[in-house]
């Protein structure tokens, strides 16, 4: 689902109204900890709209800051991200929200396999964001990572944009040839 501006815009005013709504009666209500939370950060049950809109605004985000690794290494603005994780830290606000709407991490069992196949099946939209904003958060540093250790290393930004595009896609396979390169290149230099 794609939002315009006009949309997100109704929406976050409903959004406010609905927030100052919400009657001091509900949180008489027996809830656990999540439901609380849940219903401090959004009064109804699970918002889908706001979520997808929240989600969009992260994924498209991100494909403009990693444009502009690939596309404007020199540029003031990329300088500045690249000087410190700000696109991780930004989308960790996000992915903080998402992980608490989404409900209880402790019922998940990330020490076997099966567990984890049962945490994806069983995933809400929440937690889903939440676990993507995870691989968008680690992915971006590590291209952040990767320019400057080319950097401090004299490779050029033309030989890292295949390791880039591959952490943008493949997270680990990037890291993987850019290590490859690295050495690759250490090797050359030496042989010369």
């Amino acid at each position: 689902m794609n939002f315009g501006i006009r949309e997100i815009f109704d929406y976050l005013q409903s959004m406010r109204y609905r927030i100052n709504s919400v009657s001091s009666n509900v949180f008489k209500q027996k809830h656990n900890t999540s439901s609380k939370l849940k219903i401090l950060i959004c009064p109804d049950e699970i918002d889908v709209k706001m979520t997808t809109i929240l989600f969009s605004i992260c994924n498209t985000g991100i494909l403009f800051a990693w444009g502009v690794l690939l596309f404007l290494p020199r540029w003031k603005g990329t300088q500045f991200l690249i000087q410190f994780p700000w696109i991780p830290f930004t989308l960790s606000f996000f992915y903080l929200y998402f992980i608490l709407l989404s409900g209880s991490l402790t019922e998940v069992d990330f020490t076997t396999l099966p567990g984890i196949q049962n945490a994806f099946q069983n995933a809400t939209l929440e937690s889903a964001a939440a676990g993507w904003l995870h691989y968008l958060a680690f992915d971006f540093w590590v291209g952040t990572w990767i320019i400057r250790h080319s950097r401090k290393h004299n490779i050029s930004h033309l030989k890292i944009c295949l390791p880039l595009i591959g952490t943008f896609l493949l997270g680990p396979v990037g890291i993987l040839l850019y290590t490859v390169l690295f050495w690759g290149n250490r090797f050359l230099m030496k042989a010369k």
